[in-house]
């Protein structure tokens, strides 16, 4: 029996395993999935010294509350989020980029997100889990993934084969930024939609709808005008790309995506704004701004570059 572990006592919302997914398997219907927020999940990894590749847990609003079982181990938590750690019937409080030493017996209660979506557990060693197609990342549209595509749930017991013995703390001085302004290429379909249409999309606000999950993000706002046909042929998608249906309301395909559709394609996500696109709430603004794709490339370069950036400061 494994004596190092964590048992779930609130199990939160949509609170999953997410590594970096798993790649090239869209010809049999499966997307990449993996963390939603990238940047988010490889400094958490990086403040307890794993692998930058090592699965997480990932939640959504409210997170999960959790009590530890075993010997010292560092934690680290990244996003905009509510915790405490409660040891001894005393109340710590959480900061975000900062690793923490978990005794046993405590419980990390991660009360909420600040105007956020996302955010993510890091533990300080290996979690003891089951890899699909070389990861362990969990889409439950599919049931794919360790925890047999499924969410956690409260009383589930979440096994470290390895601990991380080396418990000096790491810290990074680091802060969200919001955006309103998504930068986007133009799709495949663009030349579908009026020119009435196309004016709407880069010109008037949408608001992010409550029906937003892992899978897609709905916008509510102006309609935009199909002048050509409301369906096509389904043709392969990827993860960023905005359909507009019927009803004219674009939706966002985000990471646990359908890797087919048949509506029109407006235009696609850069790569170096999706970590705060998936980071907008419901009732959230967007703005959509076109740039060239020679521009989207230079921009995810420097993404990457203050990624790796802030990875160096750990």
């Amino acid at each position: 029996m494994n004596k190092n572990y964590f048992e779930i006592i609130r199990a939160g919302i949509n609170t999953t395993f997410q590594d970096q997914g798993r790649k090239n398997l869209y010809h049999i219907g499966i997307p990449f999935s993996g963390a939603m927020d990238n940047r988010n999940y490889l400094l958490a990894n990086k403040l307890v010294r794993n692998k930058l590749d090592h699965p997480v847990i990932e939640f959504a609003y409210q997170g999960p509350s959790l009590k530890y079982c075993g010997d010292n181990i560092n934690i680290a938590i990244t996003g905009d989020i509510n915790f405490m750690i409660k040891r001894n019937n005393n109340n710590i409080d959480g900061k975000c980029y900062q690793t923490f030493n978990i005794q046993n017996g405590d419980e990390i209660d991660i009360i909420s997100t600040n105007k956020s979506v996302y955010g993510y557990l890091a533990i300080g060693g290996e979690i003891d889990l089951k890899y699909q197609w070389s990861s362990c990342s969990i889409n439950t549209k599919a049931n794919i993934g360790a925890n047999n595509g499924k969410k956690l749930e409260i009383n589930q017991k979440i096994n470290i084969s390895k601990i991380d013995k080396d418990l000096n703390n790491n810290k990074l001085d680091y802060i969200n930024t919001k955006i309103e302004n998504i930068r986007i290429i133009k799709g495949t379909n663009f030349n579908f939609f009026s020119e009435e249409g196309k004016k709407i999309f880069f010109e008037k606000e949408f608001f992010v709808s409550k029906l937003s999950d892992r899978m897609g993000m709905r916008l509510e706002g102006p309609k935009i005008e199909n002048i050509v046909d409301t369906n096509i042929k389904s043709e392969g998608l990827i993860k960023g790309v905005i359909q507009v249906p019927a009803d004219g309301n674009p939706i966002i395909m985000l990471s646990d995506h359908g890797t087919i559709g048949g509506y029109p394609k407006i235009g696609v996500v850069i790569s170096a704004d999706y970590d705060k696109l998936v980071q907008l709430t419901p009732g959230s603004k967007i703005k959509f701004k076109e740039v060239e794709l020679s521009d989207a490339e230079t921009l995810f370069k420097l993404y990457e570059l203050e990624t790796q950036n802030l990875i160096s400061r750990i």
